[in-house]
């Protein structure tokens, strides 16, 4: 299911929201503009067991990582997997937990501490549907949650649902060696706030059917609980992370999301969810 546009709409100019679908859109056009071609100080993917045999002068692994699966930028001969400036520029700035928790920045290195890849990883994507996919969600349940926080207060809670995705990720699979990068945690965010807001919200959705495409509006709380279920069934069956997607990122995201909404959202505001439950006491108690 294909989220087009919630019902009512937001009241007004959703800056903040906007503000950041063109930030990963310009996040997303600087990266492109990096070279496919072998960096130019021919850096090269080794694995961490060999790296050290080769140069055994350097720098270990941080505490934590696993030898058979790290794998690091290095300098000399004998290497054998080319790097690319795109490759280099998602290592240096994605999150990789075991370098997060280990407190110890492995080249590739970036100026800044290690913590900051918590806030830069939420404007990289790996590819245009990644991109599009992310900020048509933003885009459906972001104007509506900003307008019930305030465009200031969105911000920060945007940023912070997304540290605790990538926290819950990196919890999760605390020694992966693979960079995260995405808004997608942050976003899950957003979608748990308008899961207890706006529960009862009406979302125009693309529904496959067979081969034709169906256009229906959905009660928010039906396709946002819907996809909660799908993330975790999806992330206990890839554990091992094969297939590529964090999971537990976006459960962490939706989770925290619903939880500090209560904290971000507007004085006097009672979220949907609350009335909801509030009527159903209510009425079990005629």
């Amino acid at each position: 299911m294909i989220p087009l546009r919630a019902y009512p709409r937001a009241s007004i100019l959703p800056y903040v929201t906007v503000a950041l679908i063109l930030l990963n859109g310009i996040a997303f056009l600087y990266t492109g503009t990096l070279s496919t071609s072998t960096h130019p100080e021919q850096v090269e993917w080794i694995d961490a067991g060999p790296w050290l045999e080769r140069f055994p002068d350097a720098l270990p692994p941080a505490p934590g990582f696993d030898p058979m699966l790290y794998r690091r930028l290095a300098r000399g001969e004998g290497l054998q997997y080319p790097v690319t400036r795109r490759d280099h520029f998602y290592v240096s700035y994605g999150i990789i937990p075991a370098e997060l928790w280990a407190g110890e920045d492995l080249p590739p290195t970036i100026p800044t501490p290690i913590w900051m890849t918590l806030f830069t990883s939420m404007f990289l994507h790996g590819g245009l549907l990644h991109l599009l996919s992310n900020m048509l969600y933003l885009w459906v349940f972001g104007e509506r949650v900003e307008e019930a926080m305030g465009s200031v207060k969105f911000l920060v809670f945007y940023l912070l649902t997304g540290i605790a995705a990538a926290l819950m990720q990196a919890v999760v699979h605390p020694t992966a060696t693979v960079p995260m990068v995405g808004a997608s945690g942050a976003i899950a965010g957003v979608m748990g706030a308008y899961f207890i807001l706006f529960p009862w919200s009406r979302v125009l959705t693309v529904v496959p059917f067979f081969f034709f495409l169906h256009l229906i509006e959905i009660p928010a709380i039906l396709i946002l609980g819907l996809w909660f279920v799908i993330q975790f069934f999806s992330g206990i069956v890839d554990l091992s992370m094969m297939g590529g997607v964090a999971w537990f990122a976006h459960l962490g995201g939706f989770l925290a999301g619903a939880l500090l909404v209560f904290a971000f959202k507007r004085r006097g505001l009672v979220p949907g969810l609350v009335r909801w439950i509030q009527w159903r006491r209510m009425y079990r108690s005629w």
